[in-house]
This record gives structure tokens, C-alpha cells and sequence, in this order.
């Protein structure tokens, strides 16, 4: 029932619902209880800058972060440096040190999402904005992929398309 009554809010407030309907969102157990606490949890260890927290939504082994640039960001991106690449592999780790250092306010935005699970993996596509200091750097689709352990749910993979807007 919950999650049908976030997908229908907008992102910022079905996240503001789940914040404050549970007070013990802060523990890990508590974060990955379900798919809809994770992608929530996640948000807010990004928008606090919670390295740990952040990190421990993520399988401990084994995990894959990528991003392809659409055709015109390429596009853009080679005019600023030749050897820029479409397909751009990252990791967890660098993303959560990004998070932690920036002494920016950080804000991911999920919008439309999709939730498909048979209770041991799933599947969560959306559409993101990420935004730095209130402006958005970045925006396209994203897919996590996961799994439930013994410990909870845990994010497996992201993939996602970049556009980031023009300068």
C-alpha cells in the first residue's frame, strides 16, 4: 500500500512521507526492509552527505556502476575534451567519496518509477534529475538492479543515461 502511495507523489514528497512516518529510518536493517525504504534511504544519504549509510545500501562484492552520455551530451562533452567517451564505467566508491566531500546541497530526483520483484531480485527503473545547489546537472533514465540477502535489500548495479543540460 505504500508503495503505491509514493509512486503517485511527487518524488520530493513521497520521500518527505517516508522520513516521516518512520523515525528509525536511520539504521541499515531499517533501510533495506524493502525496495520502496531503500530508493528512500538512498535519497537521504545523499542529501545529508552519509557516506556510511549511503555505502551500505550497496552489495559489499560485486557491484556495477554505469552511465552512457546521450548523443548530443557526447557531443558536447568532445567539444570540451576529443577522448570523451559515450559509455563512462564508474563505482560505488567513487560516487559515495563524491557525495561525502561535496560541500554542495545535493538533490537526486526520481520520478515515474517502475518496481518489478519476485521477493529475491528486483528491478527499479526511473526517470532522475540530479541536482547541485538547486540547478540540475544531470538527467535521464536509471536502472538499479538488486538483491535481497539475509541483511535486506541491496543495490547491485546502476546503470544510467546522461544528459546533462547545455551550458
Amino acid at each position: 500500500m505504500l508503495s503505491l502511495l509514493l509512486r503517485s507523489l511527487p518524488p520530493l514528497a513521497a520521500g518527505v512521507l517516508i522520513l516521516t512516518s518512520s523515525s528509525a529510518l536511520a539504521s541499515t536493517a531499517d533501510d533495506t526492509i524493502d525496495v520502496d525504504h531503500l530508493i528512500a534511504a538512498y535519497h537521504q544519504a545523499v542529501v545529508t552527505h552519509d557516506a556510511s549509510r549511503l555505502a551500505a545500501l550497496f552489495a559489499p562484492q560485486g557491484t556495477a556502476w554505469f552511465s552512457v552520455l546521450s548523443d548530443d551530451g557526447l557531443k558536447r562533452a568532445r567539444a570540451k575534451s576529443p577522448e570523451a567517451t559515450k559509455v563512462k564505467p564508474g563505482s560505488v566508491e567513487s560516487f559515495v567519496t563524491m557525495v561525502a566531500t561535496s560541500k554542495s546541497r545535493l538533490d537526486p530526483r526520481h520520478s515515474h518509477l517502475q518496481i518489478r520483484s519476485d521477493g529475491a531480485i528486483a528491478t527499479v527503473t526511473f526517470d532522475f534529475s540530479f541536482l547541485i545547489d538547486g540547478k540540475e546537472q544531470n538527467r535521464g533514465s536509471e536502472s538499479w538492479q538488486m538483491i535481497k540477502g539475509a541483511d535486506g535489500w541491496r543495490i547491485v548495479s546502476i546503470i544510467y543515461s546522461s544528459n546533462p543540460p547545455a551550458a
